[in-house]
């Protein structure tokens, strides 16, 4: 899934030059916590959260300076803090330095960034202009819309590749720089020099057991030389079809 898929598209924002008062009240009204800040164009410019706005001097919540850095005036933040508290439009307020993500942004990308931002939210932009927003209510929206079968449907190639790597990874033998892993229709394709058959074995079953798998063609060779060889006892090509994985959230 990506972007597209679940974000909210009547997106409200604000101006530069709303009054701080006024979008508090579109965050009320709407039962929000952060409005995408845009230009005359619809251009993003920022973003204001209720996390800039609790701060203020009318609720008594202004920051205040303490101890000898108060008596030196060698606090740098208290200007900072004075129009966070103090400043009368939008612009005082918000974060200028903003995340943003695209339509074709994979849900799985708009996680990482929650979690590495420690943001709640991202404006979802095409050409500059706010086409969306997706919060963290929407990722949560899209797991509960979806059943089990259907969250294991979409487990791309790519996906299941990855999760096969990382058991590899795990094994004892790791995961040598000559083996290639290859996913078609969730059926995994094993490439390069595998020791014995015990080893193939356990790749195997790695592999099985990870939800999305749907079979293991085994591609590589061993000790006796390249698959297509007399020699080779396991060089031949099969599929063992694997029960339906149950689905679950990584």
């Amino acid at each position: 899934m990506r972007a597209q898929d679940i974000m909210t598209k009547d997106v409200v924002t604000a101006k530069p030059n709303t009054p701080v008062r006024d979008a508090a009240k579109l965050m009320v009204k709407h039962r929000i916590s952060g409005l995408p800040v845009v230009d005359a164009s619809n251009h993003l410019v920022g973003i204001v959260t209720d996390g800039d706005l609790y701060r203020r001097a009318e609720l008594g919540t202004g920051k205040q300076r303490h101890g000898w850095l108060k008596t030196l005036g060698l606090d740098g933040t208290w200007a900072e803090a004075y129009v966070e508290a103090h400043g009368r439009t939008v612009h005082d307020v918000m974060t200028a330095d903003v995340t943003a993500v695209t339509p074709a942004t994979t849900i799985r990308q708009i996680a990482d960034v929650f979690e590495r931002k420690r943001i709640h939210r991202v404006p979802v932009v095409a050409g500059g202009k706010v086409v969306g927003i997706v919060s963290r209510a929407n990722l949560v929206q899209a797991l509960a819309a979806i059943s089990p079968e259907e969250f294991d449907q979409k487990r791309n190639d790519q996906y299941v590749r990855d999760l096969v790597i990382a058991e590899y990874r795990r094994l004892p033998c790791g995961l040598p720089s000559e083996w290639n892993v290859i996913v078609k229709d969730g059926v995994v394709h094993l490439w390069g020099f595998v020791p014995s058959l015990a080893n193939l074995a356990a790749l195997r079953v790695a592999a099985e057991g990870i939800p999305g798998v749907k079979g293991f063609v085994d591609l590589t060779f061993g000790y006796s030389g390249p698959v297509g060889s007399r020699e080779n006892l396991h060089s031949q090509v099969t599929v063992v079809e694997a029960d339906d994985a149950v689905a679950v959230a990584v």
